[in-house]
């Protein structure tokens, strides 16, 4: 049976804004997207925490025995400068910048991307739809939009009507905020503008004669507006009513409220069953800003090269550290926060790497069973992991207390400790033991600096045979030797 079975989980859904019982669409199924990268530069280490975030939901998903489809986007089209229906495309500007095509920028963040993520083990989504490769699509959904009357066309640019929307429907339902309000807040427009009114936004827009991506439509040779790509391919891929949508907290308004205007008037229904939206990222107590000079982005944090911290952080330590907190809370990077989860996360890898060497007894003095339910527990409530690396924790001291002979297990026990804080270490939390990692690394690194010397001392005796076979096999197990005048090294291939 399915642990989902036995497993109940509450979500904290940001449309209602309270915790409620998760129950999928379709039984033991579960979809889910969120919206990934504009790939017009390098990772913002903020949104490599959202992204994070939902990894490690995506990760429980799957321990619990769902059978998940996660949709997470490449945004390569049509957002503007400032999220705005008005200004350049940040990959044409940055391509216009470098004096390069902009699909040379798509392609070099993007590898980007997926470089940092490997780096930090996340799992990749079910699938990765790009915006440019959903260009008929998003038409096809313009035009549902036009035919039910809310959206007009202006000198080939396609607006959304907001005002005509909101008598029917509720614009503002995502976060909370009244159309009447928005109006008062508004500058008036400047005459310049094709809107019929400020708060509309763009479905698609007419390209400059200047505007390298560009795509023929009824309207227009042009591109789509951001907010229609994740509705496009949201609903293309998980239906038109799916279980999850996620992202930055700074997303939830103007563009998933304006997804679910979209679906509700081209479809008639809104969209997602549950939105979540992870919180932000500040440094140093103030929010992260290019700007002002309060930034660091993941390279940075990973080689210490920069004027925030003190020493460099492996990719664990980031990762332990961010999911000390929960993803709903704003979250503060510090270097004394680094230096404390650096401790906890070696205390912790310290404690699994002694569970193979521990004495056995015919007692229990921990309930582990009970233990292993705290751990579900606070994975249930809204995917707490603080709570969740607290209880890891009292298993760390328990570890250690069996060792040290004041505490006891049995085999039973110890074998269920072992598979559940595996489970929830490695495959919920998604972190790796570079401990043990490293250990390996130079124990490997040992065993083949004595196959050198064994075969310079054959080299010595003239024995070429056993120093070519030496080599050769080596070879074969992606190990290459380099000799040189100063020596041989090696490297793994």
């Amino acid at each position: 049976m399915p642990l989902h079975n036995t497993q109940q989980i509450k979500i904290h859904n940001t449309l209602s804004g309270k915790k409620e019982v998760f129950k999928p669409i379709t039984e033991g199924h579960i979809g889910m997207y969120v919206c990934g990268p504009t790939v017009y530069s390098n990772v913002h280490l903020g949104n490599l925490r959202t992204f994070m975030s939902f990894d490690m939901i995506f990760r429980y998903f799957l321990h619990l025995g769902y059978k998940v489809r996660y949709v997470r986007n490449i945004t390569d089209a049509g957002h503007l400068e400032n999220d705005s229906d008005v200004g350049e495309d940040k990959i044409t500007k940055k391509a216009r910048l470098e004096e390069i095509e902009p699909m040379e920028i798509v392609q070099r963040y993007t590898v980007d991307f997926h470089n940092v993520l490997k780096i930090f083990n996340f799992l990749p989504p079910s699938i990765e739809p790009t915006a440019t490769g959903h260009i008929i699509e998003q038409i096809e959904l313009i035009q549902s939009i036009i035919d039910n009357g809310f959206a007009y066309v202006v000198n080939g640019s396609v607006y959304f009507d907001v005002h005509k929307y909101n008598t029917t429907n509720e614009y503002g339902i995502l976060s909370k905020r009244k159309l009447e309000d928005l109006i008062h807040n508004t500058r008036a427009l400047d005459g310049q503008s094709d809107k019929k009114n400020p708060q509309d936004f763009a479905l698609w827009k007419k390209a400059e004669p200047t505007h390298i991506m560009r795509w023929p439509s009824p309207w227009s040779d042009g591109f789509p507006g951001w907010h229609l790509e994740c509705t496009a391919m949201s609903t293309k891929y998980l239906g038109d009513f799916f279980d999850i949508h996620g992202g930055g907290m700074d997303l939830k308004f103007p563009h998933h409220e304006c997804e679910i205007a979209q679906n509700q008037a081209a479809k008639g229904k809104a969209p997602v069953k549950y939105w979540m939206h992870a919180n932000m990222l500040e440094l140093n107590g103030a929010r992260m800003s290019k700007s002002t000079g309060n930034y660091i982005n993941p390279a940075e944090l990973l080689s210490g090269d920069n004027d925030k911290m003190s020493k460099a952080y492996s990719p664990m330590v980031i990762r332990f550290f961010m999911m000390q907190a929960s993803y709903k809370s704003v979250l503060d990077l510090t270097d004394a926060g680094l230096k404390a989860a650096e401790k906890g996360f070696n205390r912790l890898m310290d404690a699994i790497g002694l569970i193979g060497h521990l004495k056995l007894s015919t007692a229990s003095t921990f309930n582990v069973a009970e233990w292993q339910q705290k751990c579900y527990d606070a994975m249930n409530d809204d995917f707490n992991t603080p709570i969740l690396i607290a209880h890891l924790f009292d298993a760390a001291k328990y570890i250690n207390q069996v060792k040290d002979g004041s505490a006891t297990v049995t085999t039973e026990d110890l074998d269920l400790l072992k598979d559940t804080i595996h489970n929830f270490t490695y495959s919920v939390l998604g972190l790796t033991n570079t401990l043990e990692t490293d250990s390996n690394t130079e124990k490997l690194s040992g065993a083949v600096e004595i196959l050198i010397k064994l075969r310079k001392e054959a080299r010595i005796n003239k024995d070429f045979a056993l120093s070519d076979k030496i080599r050769d096999e080596l070879a074969e197990v992606g190990i290459q030797l380099n000799d040189s005048r100063e020596g041989t090294t090696f490297s793994i291939n």
